[in-house]
């Protein structure tokens, strides 16, 4: 056998195998966050369009945790540190954040629950984590989650005896959203026409 041939070949297989793991790398991100989404793993809530339509005498308590990273330039606390609630019922819950920048600051909040066998029951119908948040200097807001827990809960075998859950989220700067396209166009030069 040619060794050069031999070498070609082991380079060409080493090449594939690369391309494979890059491939596989770039999408383990969202299929681990599909996964998380559709299963409840690691305290990923659910998102529903409506309130839930039953609603139970049992109770459960549901905790708020508010974090914010080192270099936000925010100050961020939930409104109410626990609300007792029906299963099923529909509630609001709000957090504050201010900017004590002299800066606009857009931040986006990552979230979980704890238990995280309580993620797949606990629903959100509206959130502020659903999009990026930008606050002014000196901007304080007050920001809902709309949410109730699953009836599904009580009848579950592993969450079934769950009672008490901590709703957390934790404010992650990102960069600003970019200006509308017109507001580009308005900004710069138009060229004249002659």
């Amino acid at each position: 056998m040619n060794p050069h041939k031999s070498n070609t070949r082991i380079l060409t297989m080493l090449v594939g195998v690369v391309v494979v793991m890059g491939a596989l790398a770039w999408a383990a991100v969202p299929f681990y966050n599909w996964f998380c989404k559709v299963t409840g793993y690691g305290g990923t809530t659910n998102v529903s369009l409506t309130a839930s339509d039953t609603v139970l005498d049992e109770m459960v308590r549901v905790r708020f945790d508010a974090n914010v990273d080192d270099n936000m330039g925010w100050t961020f606390r939930p409104m109410q540190r626990e609300m007792k609630i029906r299963i099923g019922e529909n509630a609001m819950a709000f957090y504050e954040a201010i900017n004590t920048t002299d800066k606009p600051i857009t931040g986006t909040a990552s979230y979980n629950v704890a238990p995280e066998t309580a993620g797949y029951f606990f629903n959100k119908i509206e959130c502020f984590c659903f999009t990026e948040q930008t606050l002014q200097p000196g901007e304080r807001v007050e920001m809902p989650v709309s949410f109730f827990v699953d009836p599904e809960l009580v009848d579950d075998r592993d969450a079934g005896r769950i009672r008490d859950i901590t709703l957390s989220y934790t404010f992650h700067l990102t960069d600003p959203p970019a200006p509308p396209k017109q507001a580009v166009l308005d900004a710069g030069t138009v060229p004249s026409v002659n």
